[in-house]
């Protein structure tokens, strides 16, 4: 008898799992709430038992064996031999965050059980048994002595572009406890000759060794924003894990050409519980989606359209007459259409409900709250609302970070909030909408506010702004944006370290998005975040530079206009600027950012297409419009190399290559060019 291959059905298995995951925590959320629905328990239970069952029939030993114990205390919950409490609801969100590690590794296959996940396994043993009560392992185990932590941190290429420096990782380490590096070494594929070395860039990996009684979350929070810059992999350090060639941290030796095996780069081990939240996000690694049957069924439907207009136009194609011209109109007019139609089914199956994001916030918000002794009332608003799956797997980060801010500099602590008159209980709004071709998702407190005060004197400390100057609240605000600025006096795992809102500001501008803040002193702040519906596609003007063709997206433009030479000021600098409604905007020329020819140079013959980024307005000049038509996005990067102010590329209806604007990146280049 043949052997069924079970493999094929393992995607399936993960993805239901981390279903049945979020169904879990959000009905032990609404347990801690103060729900007391049985119906809840029930879904807490039956969601435990399909995992178990699952896991033991693919061969996941370890996910079934701890499911198994989890699925034996739910049970006397269910049986209602043990009550609820919120220890043991601490604790089955512990074995929820667990479960989803143990489910990534078994999916990537790595080793599925780890001295934490046994750990747990025990303490839920223990009280299944009767050994224990709700709270106590965990008080043991948090008073235990840790001898430390290896880190194995290898930095990315581009780590240094983005801000972050590992000295400076270094020493928040030391702070923690006594540091010691192992080993450096040189990254695979680092130049061999030192005149290929590029100064912007980090070849260079380490091993550490952490010594002292020092938590998992502690060492977590040093590398918390360093998602995506760089691979880390952190263990216990066990006694046998002694120093061996120690190095100081101030001096390395040169390292070696190549790592020791045991030092070879790791994927990232990444943060425990940032790990388990991003679970419950569709991730590009699934390389799946749900899609809703009605989707399905508009595409077969289109298709069938399609398919009906082909044999029309294949029919007057065979026995052509001038007599069919009409009838020829009238079946290309169709096949617009229909293409059209198909067009935005086939880009619907890739929209995702925006709320497998916000779904992660309740449980953070949850966490936070009792971290920080803060009383917090989350609503969350538009839900349903769809964007692109690319959109959606990266929207995460900078939405996690925003909300720790509201609620760790934002919203008040209960005696703070009685003081100024208010609720004890802050409120925390997520709201995502359409509007236009993008989706708005705002983040919105009703805490302090942004402290005025304390921005303009960080500012002023860092030579951003000049004594005396005068700024907006607009313009305050601003500076929170600028690369490695933080008013927080000390550095904690949540915020004070300097990698917060200009990374948020990069990641949303790497999906074609804008950032910015609106905030009232002692109303509080909203954070507004645009984004693009869709990656794949937009719609935009076509326009000529030199015999180059420049696509502008369509949500940047504001305006097109011609303008007379005279009404352009030259600055110092070599700038240009234009009066545009009460407000100098710099002038862009295309043909010089681009190093286009045969351009036209004499601004009075152009047109100026003014655009706007980020709440920055700047005119880019053009030679000509040629009209307004949907670009399928290329990536130019992946075919030739990036290219500043540049996002992508096209091909046109005449097979020509198009370039699309960077609409940001251009702005950028010219923020020297300010009126005085």
């Amino acid at each position: 008898m043949s052997v069924v291959d079970l493999s094929q059905f393992h995607q399936t298995f993960f993805d239901e799992s981390r279903e049945g995951l979020d169904a879990m925590e959000a009905a032990l959320l609404a347990l801690d709430g103060g729900a007391s629905d049985t119906e809840l328990v029930h879904t807490i239970f039956r969601a435990a038992h399909s995992i178990k069952g699952g896991a033991a029939t693919f061969g996941f030993t370890d996910v079934a064996a701890f499911t198994h114990v989890a699925e034996s205390l739910l049970d006397e919950v269910r049986s209602e031999r043990r009550s609820v409490d919120a220890e043991l609801i601490e604790l089955l969100l512990r074995s929820v965050d667990c479960l989803r590690i143990m489910l990534d590794r078994s999916r990537t296959g790595q080793p599925v059980a780890d001295a934490g996940s046994e750990s747990l396994r025990g303490e839920l043993e223990r009280l299944v048994s009767g050994e224990a009560v709700p709270g106590t392992a965990a008080k043991a185990t948090a008073a235990t002595t840790v001898s430390g932590w290896e880190i194995v941190f290898t930095a990315l290429p581009h780590l240094l572009q983005t801000g972050n420096d590992p000295l400076r990782l270094f020493r928040e380490l030391q702070q923690l406890g006594r540091l010691e590096v192992v080993r450096a070494f040189i990254v695979d594929g680092a130049p061999k000759r030192l005149a290929d070395v590029d100064p912007t860039m980090c070849y260079m990996g380490w091993a550490l060794h952490l010594h002292g009684n020092v938590s998992r979350g502690d060492v977590d929070a040093v590398f918390d924003w360093l998602d995506g810059d760089c691979e880390l992999a952190i263990n216990p350090l066990t006694e046998a894990a002694g120093p061996t060639g120690v190095v100081p941290v101030a001096e390395p030796d040169r390292p070696p050409a190549t790592a020791p095996a045991h030092l070879q780069r790791r994927p990232a081990a990444g943060v425990a519980a940032k790990q388990a939240s991003e679970s419950s996000v569709a991730t590009g690694e699934g390389g799946s989606i749900r899609v809703d049957i009605d989707k399905i069924d508009a595409l077969i439907n289109m298709m069938g359209e399609l398919v009906i207009t082909q044999s029309m136009l294949g029919e007057i194609g065979e026995h052509f007459e001038l007599s069919q011209l009409a009838r020829l109109r009238e079946g290309l007019t169709q096949l617009e259409r229909n293409t059209r139609e198909l067009q935005e089914s086939v880009m619907g199956i890739r929209m995702l409900p925006i709320g497998s994001v916000f779904n992660r916030f309740p449980r953070l918000v949850h966490d936070l709250e009792r971290k920080l002794d803060k009383r917090v009332k989350l609503e969350l608003h538009g839900e349903h609302t769809e964007l692109d799956k690319t959109v959606l797997e990266k929207i995460g980060d900078p939405l996690v970070h925003l909300v720790r801010n509201a609620i760790d500099h934002g919203l008040e602590t209960p005696a703070q909030r009685r003081a100024a008159g208010k609720s004890e209980t802050g409120t925390l709004k997520l709201n995502a909408y359409h509007e236009g071709g993008n989706i708005v998702v705002q983040i919105s407190d009703d805490g302090a506010g942004l402290n005025r005060d304390a921005i303009f004197a960080k500012a002023l400390q860092r030579g951003l702004v000049e004594a005396g100057q005068e700024l907006s609240d607009a313009e305050v605000a601003e500076l929170i944006f600028q690369p490695g600025f933080s008013t927080a006096t000390e550095a904690t795992d949540l915020s004070g370290r300097g990698v917060g809102m200009d990374v948020v500001r990069r990641n949303v501008r790497d999906l074609g998005g804008s950032v910015g803040v609106h905030s009232e002193s002692g109303k509080g702040s909203t954070f507004t975040i645009a984004l693009p519906l869709t990656l794949a596609i937009i719609d935009g003007l076509v326009t000529t530079v030199g015999k180059e063709r420049y696509i502008v997206p369509l949500t940047s433009i504001i305006e097109s206009l011609r303008l007379r030479a005279e009404l352009v000021r030259k600055i110092a600098g070599g700038g240009e600027v234009f009066l545009f409604r009460d407000a100098y905007l710099p002038v862009i020329r295309l043909h010089e950012a681009f190093a286009c020819a045969e351009c036209v140079t004499d601004i009075g013959s152009g047109i100026v297409v003014v655009v706007e980024e980020d709440g920055r307005r700047v005119g880019l000049l053009v030679d000509d419009l040629l009209g307004q038509q949907q670009a399928v996005i290329k990536s130019l990067e992946a075919h030739y190399r990036q290219v500043r102010g540049i996002s992508g590329a096209t091909i046109l209806s005449d097979g020509s290559v198009a370039l699309i604007i960077d609409v940001g990146g251009v702005a950028r280049l010219g923020q020297h060019s300010k009126a005085a």
